[in-house]
């Protein structure tokens, strides 16, 4: 196991520790744009949040009362895809929801080394402006400040942002008379498999990217 260990994960240690921060980052960032039933959501497509309760799937019919130690959620690289495993040891410890990562070999190997070209490649795969939505929307916003963000018209946003939403790359929650969009799980893995990384920025729509 150790020899194994040596071989297979230390030399990609930090890389995988650079992915599962950013992991944590993103559900982050889903939780407050979409709130708890949003978050657990893109955890497992079998769990369940009816508000006290998380149903969580699996073998083990039996109800576990948190009693404040709260919940911790821990992604797992070594986990089968969709995959979701809950680990409750008792005593005062929080108990832990583990759930796999959209990582693979390749995208925790390569995290070091992004594509110059990801912001033309995207342009090229889901269009220019629509690629530009995508790198503003890491941080979420209206529909009324992405054509701001974007320099267009808010119908021109509104019609760009119901087709990224028809291709599960963002979802989109109205709040009284707002509609906040924000980017799921996959529409970040997009981005980042570009080798666009996720952060505030400003977007051209012609595609180039401006760190802020």
């Amino acid at each position: 196991m150790f020899e194994f260990g040596n071989a297979a994960v230390v030399p990609y240690w930090d890389q995988a520790l650079k992915h599962l921060r950013a992991e944590r980052d993103d559900r982050g960032r889903i939780a407050i744009s979409g709130g708890m039933d949003g978050l657990f959501g893109t955890l497992h497509p079998a769990l369940r949040w009816e508000s006290p309760v998380l149903h969580v799937p699996g073998d083990d019919d039996r109800d576990v009362h948190l009693d404040d130690r709260g919940l911790l959620l821990s992604p797992a690289l070594f986990l089968a895809p969709k995959t979701c495993l809950f680990i409750d040891r008792g005593g005062a410890d929080a108990p832990i929801l583990a759930f796999s990562t959209n990582a693979n070999a390749g995208s925790v190997s390569d995290v070091d080394h992004p594509d110059e070209a990801g912001g033309q490649a995207l342009g090229a795969l889901v269009g220019h402006t629509r690629a530009a939505a995508l790198q503003v929307l890491d941080d979420s916003c209206s529909t009324s400040e992405l054509a701001q963000r974007l320099g267009i018209s808010i119908a021109g946003a509104s019609k760009h942002a119901t087709v990224l939403r028809e291709a599960g790359l963002i979802r989109s929650a109205r709040n009284r008379n707002t509609v906040l969009h924000t980017l799921t799980p996959l529409g970040i893995a997009l981005l980042r498999r570009t080798g666009l990384s996720v952060g505030p920025r400003s977007v051209s729509p012609a595609g180039i990217i401006a760190s802020a």
